[in-house]
């Protein structure tokens, strides 16, 4: 490539991520600026730490981040397990209407969310589930995107190796974890990646499965520092919404590394 269209290629890039990253950059200096100095659209005339120090006061957001963490890991282990396990029955196992019962469950992904609220809702409280983390994370194991992802992947791995394997006595499950998973670790980086961030970030679900905050996610926590009954203030809200934003940064900045070598390992092989 020209050094010339390295280098729009580059400002382009540049003006897209500021673009992109405007709001957070935003809401980064608004955390550190007086509810006054953010009203009045000024300039800030000091930084300080203070929205911080009242975000942690003003609600539990310590044992909000907490849950967050133990249900989106949780969610993001059961689709790692149940997406592989389902991948791998749909591309190893032969067993009659596999094509079909596949498509069937692909089709499952154009049913929006929304439509399964109500009947989720009642399955996990006929369960007991209310104000816990199994209804919380369990409703979310069974994910086709995560199915089709894998099996698209473990398609790739030779047929051969599965025949050496039984010919070896290897049986499904050993063959599963030794062979399967370890080719297919970049796509299970993904794809835990993909359901951790979609986990934290929701609200809706956990909105309607908790009445208290025992088990309540930080999202929810958030919401509470808005008030209607009297003036919000924006830089506590900011502060609570870049702390909400760290763990989620921590984990991308992780991932991208470890996919960056998986990536290399496997065009160097």
């Amino acid at each position: 490539m020209p050094i010339s269209k390295r280098i729009i290629f580059y400002v382009l890039l540049f003006i897209t991520g500021f673009i992109v990253f405007a709001p957070t950059l935003m809401a980064l200096v608004m955390s550190f600026m007086s509810n006054k100095d953010i009203m009045t659209g000024s300039f800030p005339t000091m930084l300080s730490f203070d929205n911080y120090v009242k975000a942690f006061g003003q609600f539990p957001l310590l044992k909000y981040l907490f849950n967050s963490f133990i249900i989106s890991a949780l969610i993001m282990l059961g689709q790692l397990i149940l997406s592989s396990l389902a991948a791998y029955a749909f591309v190893f196992l032969e067993f009659k209407g596999r094509d079909l019962l596949f498509y069937l469950f692909i089709a499952t992904m154009m049913v929006p969310f929304e439509a399964s609220i109500i009947p989720n809702f009642h399955t996990i409280r006929d369960l007991g589930w209310i104000d816990k983390y199994e209804g919380l994370s369990i409703p979310f194991f069974a994910l086709a995107f995560g199915t089709f992802l894998l099996r698209q992947n473990f398609k790739q791995i030779p047929k051969e190796l599965r025949e050496a394997s039984q010919i070896a006595g290897m049986g499904d499950f050993k063959f599963y974890l030794s062979v399967v998973l370890p080719v297919s670790r970049t796509s299970l980086l993904t794809l835990g990646v993909y359901g951790f961030l979609t986990s934290w970030n929701m609200y809706l679900w956990p909105l309607l499965a908790t009445t208290n905050d025992s088990v309540r996610t930080v999202q929810i926590g958030l919401k509470q520092l808005q008030t209607q009954e009297q003036l919000n203030d924006w830089g506590v809200i900011m502060a609570g919404a870049i702390i909400v934003v760290i763990p989620t940064l921590i984990l991308l900045f992780i991932s991208q590394n470890k996919l960056q070598k998986g990536l290399t390992e496997g065009a160097l092989k």
